[in-house]
């Protein structure tokens, strides 16, 4: 039976911060370097795949995934099945996307996916209600902000480290939670 410790994620709700957080320097954040070396072992955020499928995912980041110890998580698979429902099925790239996403989510194996347990999504929760009440999120951010809070959380959970381009949202979850550790990329144009 999962359990959920309620109070430790209540008392997220409780993190002395008011007011609408802003984006830090670049130069305060975890950015992965020019070049790739070994390390902890990553979760992928579903930015990945996206950058992957549009042939944009920068050879430093794909030769870090070589390296290391890499794990799925069923958050970001959600996220790209949720693209696929919401893709127009008479476009005439919905069929060829839809291929794309097949074969990204097929070639996960499944002694590397993981999925997030109820303790991490309560806690999550919290957090990205936080988050939302602080940016004053919109509904469409507050569905972004929970899978990126359950991202974060599962990952400091496992011990591994987020990998993600996302560069606004896991900055404000590190303000927030600065325990978790995350490495961002930029994209390659």
């Amino acid at each position: 039976m999962a359990t959920i410790a309620f109070e430790k994620a209540v008392r997220l709700a409780q993190v002395g911060r008011s007011g609408t957080l802003a984006r830090r320097d670049e130069a305060m954040l975890p950015f992965l370097g020019d070049h790739a070396e070994a390390g902890a072992s990553l979760l992928l955020d579903t930015t990945i795949y996206i950058d992957q499928m549009q042939g944009r995912l920068p050879s430093v980041v794909e030769h870090l995934v070589g390296l290391r110890t890499v794990f799925h998580t069923t958050v970001a698979v959600t996220e790209l099945m949720h693209a696929v429902g919401r893709l127009d099925p008479a476009h005439p790239e919905t069929a060829n996307v839809v291929a794309q996403m097949r074969a990204q989510v097929t070639a996960i194996r499944e002694h590397r996916l993981r999925e997030p347990d109820a303790d991490v999504q309560a806690r999550a929760a919290v957090l990205s209600g936080v988050l939302c009440r602080l940016q004053g999120y919109a509904k469409d951010d507050r569905f972004r902000a929970l899978h990126d809070a359950m991202i974060y959380f599962q990952a400091l959970k496992l011990g591994l480290t987020v990998l993600t381009r996302n560069v606004r949202d896991f900055d404000f979850l590190l303000q927030l939670m600065p325990e978790g550790r995350v490495l961002l990329y930029r994209q390659e144009a």
